[in-house]
């Protein structure tokens, strides 16, 4: 829904979503270097993932934000 969302609006500074696997190393994520990200959001995965995953989430985003970027969880 994001891609099409997106398209839809033809708003020119969003990348398309990453799908990604966070119980596997954030070198696998879509090919995203390190500190590059603004913005990481997770809706309804740490409920319902193993604790691995959540571990994976968080390691990752700490590679992966910039300084003063945001982790977003919900559910």
């Amino acid at each position: 829904s994001i891609a099409a969302y997106v398209e839809a609006t033809g708003v020119p500074n969003l990348l398309p979503p990453i799908v990604l696997d966070v119980s596997q190393g954030w070198e696998s994520w879509g090919g995203t270097q390190p500190a590059t990200l603004d913005l990481l959001v997770s809706i309804n995965m740490m409920h319902i993932a193993e604790l691995r995953c959540t571990e994976g989430l968080f390691k990752g985003a700490g590679v992966l934000l910039k300084p003063g970027g945001v982790l977003f969880t919900y559910g």
